[in-house]
């Protein structure tokens, strides 16, 4: 069935989750991320949860919305056939143990694009007095399915960072294991579940060669690199992640994290830095694609 674009504005949730170092810690872990900061319990500051946990009490809202688009007459098999195409998350600050997140979703934008229908919504998590932690702008594709209605993309969506004067030679070059079980690892950790990334046999279903590695367990593995190789290991510079997603991973495997540069920027505080990256799979197809991480000073 065709996407009707009055779908934008719908809004999903708000879902409320208490957030606990167990599972803060376990995100962590799964992405054998082992840094003081996210593990020693007995720091005076406390720890903190990694800059992409943000997807993990983001989930919910996501699975709550497939009920939503079927009532938009959107098929379970097309919603099955959906990719998810990019992501744009600001951090507000880090997660902490001891936090109350509530997280919206509104879908902010719908449009025909070659590969299909292009849906963007925007999730909004909050802490318990209301003040923001993370706001992510994530894109879907509905492959091969048509819109119904002019199309509607997000006026508020921030700009893709510029890449057209990216270096002929990559400032650094990181080679990052990715081991058999990486993904049932980050499926219970992050407690995100899709079959196609556990299930050898709903992945052939849905025509994969095999499991595939979660789009935002090869990103994290990619942002844990850029943090560890230009930011002293130090999430909490982290302001603003993006990227797009392209070539799958497979287990067992060796992904490549390329650091293009690291430049200044303004409008982040002092020696603000961005470094743009990649993430490439075994294969050497760009499983993480025109990758910024904003670093504040």
């Amino acid at each position: 069935m065709p996407v009707p674009t009055d779908m934008v504005g719908e809004v999903i949730g708000p879902v409320t989750h208490d957030v606990d170092a167990r599972w803060t810690m376990a995100y962590s872990a799964s992405l054998d991320d082992t840094h003081d900061c996210y593990f020693d319990t007995l720091s005076d500051d406390g720890v903190v949860a990694h800059p992409m946990f943000a997807v993990c009490p983001e989930w919910p809202a996501i699975v709550a919305g497939r009920d939503v688009s079927a009532r938009w007459g959107i098929s379970l098999d097309e919603i099955r056939r959906s990719v998810h195409a990019t992501h744009d998350l600001t951090v507000h600050r880090l997660v902490r143990p001891g936090d109350r997140l509530t997280t919206s979703l509104t879908y902010s934008g719908m449009e025909q694009r070659k590969p299909g229908t292009f849906q963007t919504m925007r999730l909004d998590t909050v802490d318990a007095n209301g003040d923001p932690i993370a706001t992510t702008y994530q894109g879907g594709i509905y492959l091969g399915v048509e819109t119904v209605g002019p199309d509607r993309p997000d006026p508020d969506a921030p700009a893709e960072p510029d890449f057209s004067d990216l270096p002929a030679e990559p400032l650094i070059e990181l080679p990052v294991p990715v081991a058999h079980g990486a993904a049932h690892a980050y499926t219970e950790c992050a407690r995100i579940w899709n079959p196609i990334h556990t299930d050898a046999a709903v992945a052939r279903k849905a025509g994969l060669p095999g499991i595939i590695l979660h789009g935002t367990a090869t990103l994290a593995l990619g942002v844990s690199a850029v943090v560890d190789a230009v930011a002293d290991g130090d999430p909490n510079r982290v302001r603003r992640i993006v990227c797009r997603f392209r070539a799958m991973v497979l287990m067992p495997s060796t992904i490549t994290v390329r650091i293009h540069d690291l430049t200044p920027v303004t409008g982040l505080g002092d020696a603000a830095e961005a470094a743009r990256f990649e993430v490439l799979n075994a294969e050497g197809g760009p499983a993480v694609d025109r990758g910024v991480i904003l670093l504040s000073g």
